[in-house]
């Protein structure tokens, strides 16, 4: 896939995993995430099940594998950013 094919899926995987998260992000991150959870995905795919998914734009395992990739992507994100992560309770002042 091209560049410009990378950075359209990156955009629509990354909105839809926006709003399947309930996190909204601004538009070049939405991508960002879109991208590197096709990436995640991709990997994860083929180290798992041995197979190469990121096989073309109009593929619907391409679409899928970067779907899940991102979710993935995000539920770590938001694990580590919000209330209930790592760490958090310090970063706010709130140890006891």
């Amino acid at each position: 896939m091209g560049v410009i094919a990378w950075i359209v899926l990156g955009l629509i995987v990354g909105l839809i995993a926006d709003k399947v998260m309930g996190s909204p992000h601004g538009i070049v991150v939405t991508t960002v995430i879109g991208i590197a959870g096709a990436l995640l995905g991709g990997w994860i795919a083929d180290k798992l099940f041995h197979v190469d998914n990121i096989r073309g734009f109009f593929n619907i395992s391409t679409w899928i594998t970067a779907l899940a990739g991102a979710v993935v992507l995000l539920a770590v994100v938001q694990l580590v950013t919000t209330r209930g992560g790592i760490g958090s309770s310090r970063r706010r002042g709130l140890h006891r």
